[in-house]
């Protein structure tokens, strides 16, 4: 087993682990944020996954552990996670479903009852969003471990829905509510901020559900609970301490879907992290280009009608031609490195893979020609 690589530097407050072998795709500015949030005052440890990549002032992909509350850590997405729930369909054709998915950028009230919905906000409920939100159809691929997958109720061949999504603008208000009196500063009252935290966390779990239920209705499929539905972008108490968690998903004995790209699988994974990585373990495959450089990139090396079938043979519904570029499968970092990663450092072992059928990023609605003819 690879030990993780640690960053000494004695002006931090606290240890740097990044569990990642020396071939993965590290950037250096990444490390340079995990630093940096290292030499925050009561800051303990910071664990750095494999998917490690920048971001929006601290690194995503990072578990981090302190005495403090930095609701900074955490970011807007509060909540955001990953749900994979079982699916039944009679001969599912890729491309007649991908005609059929509803549009996920428009609310439908009647997926849910107002009165459960967490601190009242039912205005975006049910609903994707954009960046590397998606909701994808997929079939189970290799069966790594055959009781495991057992247990969940999965075998090959088997169709999952994959639900990616957090808790859209009631997220962003919290953080909002925060930066604009103490910017990237310590939560001046942490019980306040974790009710709030708690609740937008409940309700990006309630948005995958909904979301799950609206294309279950419009592919008239059979509608079930999902087996797996583990957040990434959260905080908890754990043993006295504050453990922030960004781009991470808790490991310590759950099962977590770590995303691939759209054209690439997806691996189910049971997480069995210990402290020293945070108790945690990678969301997803992490970017290695950022959205300008992707979006520059990509219209090189390809068109918009490429990027709508993927090399495993998958379609892409996404009206947003920005986004399909910006998210192309090569701007993310090989998911069978990350995995390999966290399979060598000993965070997790292999259950399942899934391949995409049909991924849906935004409503595909072709533009109206003049005289309203499509």
């Amino acid at each position: 087993m690879e030990r993780a690589s640690v960053l000494s530097d004695q002006s931090l407050s606290a240890t740097v682990s990044i569990f990642a072998s020396p071939t993965s795709w590290i950037e250096s500015g990444a490390l340079d944020q995990c630093r940096q949030v290292a030499a925050l005052p009561g800051m303990r440890h910071v664990a750095g996954m494999p998917d490690l990549h920048p971001g929006k002032g601290a690194p995503i992909g990072a578990a981090m552990t302190s005495s403090v509350l930095y609701p900074f850590l955490v970011g807007s997405d509060i909540g955001c996670g990953i749900a994979v729930f079982p699916f039944k369909l009679k001969r599912p054709v890729p491309e007649k479903l991908a005609t059929r998915f509803p549009d996920l950028d428009v609310p439908d009230r009647s997926f849910f009852d107002e009165a459960d919905v967490p601190a009242g906000c039912t205005d975006s409920l049910g609903t994707v969003g954009r960046g590397n939100h998606f909701v994808e159809l997929a079939r189970v691929g290799t069966v790594f471990d055959i009781d495991h997958a057992d247990r969940l109720g999965l075998a090959g061949g088997d169709l999952v829905l994959i639900v990616h999504s957090g808790s859209r603008g009631l997220g962003e208000r919290i953080l909002r509510a925060h930066t604009e009196v103490h910017g990237a500063g310590p939560a001046e009252d942490p019980a306040a901020y974790l009710a709030a935290h708690d609740d937008a966390v409940r309700w990006g779990s309630l948005n995958r559900r909904v979301m799950a239920a609206r294309v279950a209705d419009a592919l008239g499929a059979e509608h079930e609970p999902p087996i797996v539905d583990e957040c990434h972008n959260s905080v908890e108490v754990r043993d006295g301490l504050y453990l922030h968690r960004k781009g991470a998903a808790n490991g310590d004995g759950r099962d977590v879907l770590v995303a691939g790209t759209r054209g690439t699988p997806s691996f189910l994974v049971a997480g069995h992290a210990g402290a020293d990585a945070g108790y945690s373990v990678a969301h997803g495959a992490g970017r290695k280009m950022s959205r300008a450089d992707a979006l520059r990139r990509g219209k090189a090396k390809h068109t918009v009608e490429e990027l709508r079938r993927t090399p495993v043979g998958s379609l892409v519904v996404c009206g947003d031609r920005q986004l399909l570029f910006e998210e192309a499968p090569t701007a993310y970092k090989r998911i069978e490195q990350v995995i390999g990663d966290l399979v060598e450092h000993g965070l997790a072992t292999k259950v399942v893979s899934t391949v995409p059928l049909v991924t849906y990023k935004t409503a595909d609605v072709e533009p109206r020609r003049r005289g309203g003819r499509r």
